[in-house]
């Protein structure tokens, strides 16, 4: 195991539920088909992650290859950000860039009555804090037919492997350099987030 594969089951539920929108992947490799699609994860009483609920619409070619094969490749990418020698200050070090991943394989599973709770997850989630949280009722009687046009999926995981190369194999001046320079912030953030107690 490399230093940037280095994770636990908490950095895995920050990176979902910062960035919940995933390409999801499945078909096979001849006929690949994919398609970007918020999903929420399911943990166990550990904190790994064991499912992803989400929804697509039953059009997206995707639906047709994951009921003819539903093994999926489930791929989250986090912040990322160039770093050049000028944010580390130093002429003679290779510019390089900084990025948090998180691959899962899985089984999809589509279910019609998972279809709305899996919406009431996504809107829940989304609209967490805002000053006037959305509700699905607001679109009156639009709902149900929207609602008939999509399904709903789990996606059981069977595998899940991750990169995240934020500065660990940096030195001490150098890693401070990139964080008081380095525009932005959301990476900035998950470099203290894996440089604690060296930043």
């Amino acid at each position: 195991m490399t230093l940037f594969e280095r994770f636990d089951e908490a950095d895995v539920q920050k990176l979902v539920a910062d960035y919940p929108l995933a390409w999801v992947c499945g078909g096979g490799a001849a006929d690949m088909e994919a398609s970007l699609l918020p999903l929420i994860g399911v943990y166990d009483e550990q904190g790994a992650l064991i499912e992803l609920i989400g929804h697509l619409m039953r059009s997206n070619p995707l639906h047709a290859a994951l009921v003819a094969d539903p093994r999926a490749t489930i791929l989250f990418r986090g912040p990322d950000s160039y770093v050049s020698p000028e944010h580390a200050g130093v002429r003679d070090w290779g510019p390089t860039w900084n990025y948090a991943q998180v691959k899962v394989r899985a089984a999809v599973h589509f279910d019609d009555p998972l279809t709305e709770p899996s919406l009431e997850l996504l809107i829940d989630a989304m609209e967490m804090g805002r000053l006037q949280p959305w509700s699905k009722e607001e679109l009156g009687e639009r709902y149900r037919g929207m609602l008939g046009r999509i399904i709903g999926f789990r996606a059981t995981v069977s595998e899940l492997t991750g990169k995240f190369k934020l500065g660990q194999d940096e030195g001490k001046e150098t890693l401070a350099a990139i964080l008081g320079t380095l525009p932005d912030q959301a990476t900035v953030a998950w470099m203290r987030r894996f440089n604690r107690g060296r930043s």
